[in-house]
């Protein structure tokens, strides 16, 4: 009996990655009736990771109410499991999609409902947590999810500071001395794959920044805050709190951008580890024991580019594949895939066997997307059908 293992990322926009995982196997089925099927949903640390693990963790969804990036009251979900890890998408609190296109403005858009989930999880019994980075509207380096935490972020005249990136520049003293208690029981792992440091050309204004509403003028503004929050907690910050470890110099330590600077934060006051969102999640769901025992793997993700070399769920399926039996077949099912010289160069470094666009006609965008199950599953079975008759034609 043939092992398939099913594991891909989401679709972005269209379907959930345990939704390719049906629409791959309900194709497939209709050839391979007989086959044992393995579906194993994926992300990379980003949108969906919660919902990801959630299907192969036990535990159960925590509902609260937090501020978004406007300090308006929003309800947030995290997944907390039977033997006390949080798992905690950041932009269920901070995320870009909280924010109609006219209201982005990372001047003034705050991290603190990250804090209030953190906070959360800690009072339900969480003594680990695995934070994912990405979709965020903030520019702050996490100050909104520190003082949400307890932190006390002042001015030089003692004032506490208002929420928002541009902000920051006023910073004088922090006082992070609430965080010994709070954390000195909780191990924080970040899913990140951003390789951003905090401040510079490659930083979290200058990379970021735009996407999140930001104007030329405003990147200059929000980098210089940033850098001088980071000075700060170099140098009063360890001073100021005495009782808690601050991990001043992390500022340049790739990720330290990720997320407008939470990466920093999360680093520099709660001593996260930043990891591999790809690699991170592998772990937790075993993939390859999952891959040790498949004589078929199909993943895929919504477009495959030359950005799906750099970490992305499909290639690190596929590269682990390989570097478990090079001969295990590898097949990836997406979207649409982009086949521009520079792409093509990168697919050249990459174990698949196969690569399948999965749109099945020219159409408009919003109907692609809503018809995106069943190009799934027809290519799904395509590829089976086609698979079949190699059998039949080897004999």
């Amino acid at each position: 009996m043939m092992n398939i293992l099913i594991a891909p990322d989401s679709f972005k926009e269209s379907l959930d990655a345990i939704d390719v995982c049906n629409a791959i196997k309900e194709g497939f089925s209709q050839v391979y009736p007989n086959a044992e099927y393995h579906l194993l949903p994926l992300a990379d640390g980003g949108e969906g990771t919660s919902s990801v693990l959630s299907y192969v963790l036990d535990g159960d969804w925590q509902q609260i109410k937090v501020h978004d990036p406007l300090m308006r009251p929003v309800t947030a979900k995290y997944f907390l499991t039977h033997d006390g890890l949080a798992i905690i998408e950041v932009a269920e609190a901070c995320g870009l999609h909280l924010l109609a296109p006219t209201e982005r403005n990372p001047l003034i858009t705050s991290t603190y409902g990250v804090g209030e989930m953190i906070a959360d999880a800690i009072s339900k019994g969480a003594s680990q947590m695995l934070i994912g980075l990405g979709g965020s509207a903030t520019n702050d380096a996490g100050a909104g999810m520190l003082q949400a935490l307890g932190v006390k972020i002042s001015d030089a005249n003692g004032n506490l500071l208002s929420a928002g990136g541009a902000s920051l520049i006023d910073t004088h003293s922090i006082d992070a001395s609430p965080l010994k208690d709070l954390l000195s029981t909780v191990k924080i792992t970040v899913a990140c794959d951003v390789t951003s440091p905090l401040c510079g050309p490659t930083g979290a204004s200058h990379v970021f920044g735009p996407q999140k509403g930001a104007s030329s003028d405003d990147l200059l503004t929000l980098d210089t805050a940033l850098a001088h929050f980071a000075a700060v907690t170099g140098s009063a910050t360890v001073s100021a709190t005495g009782t808690h470890n601050i991990n001043a110099n992390c500022d340049n330590v790739e990720g330290a951008g990720a997320a407008g600077g939470l990466g920093f934060a999360l680093m520099a006051f709660c001593q996260a580890e930043l990891k591999s969102g790809f690699d991170t999640i592998a772990e937790v769901v075993q993939l390859e024991q999952h891959l040790a025992s498949a004589d078929l793997v199909i993943t895929g993700e919504g477009k495959l580019d030359a950005q799906t070399a750099m970490g992305k769920v499909a290639s690190g399926v596929a590269l682990r594949a390989k570097s478990i039996s090079p001969s295990l077949p590898v097949i990836a099912i997406c979207g649409s895939v982009d086949r521009d010289t520079d792409t093509h160069n990168h697919f050249n470094n990459l174990p698949f066997d196969v690569v399948l666009p999965s749109i099945q006609k020219l159409d408009k965008l919003e109907n692609v997307l809503e018809g995106a199950y069943p190009n799934v599953a027809q290519t799904a079975y395509q590829l089976a059908a086609s698979l079949k008759l190699g059998q039949h034609l080897n004999r």
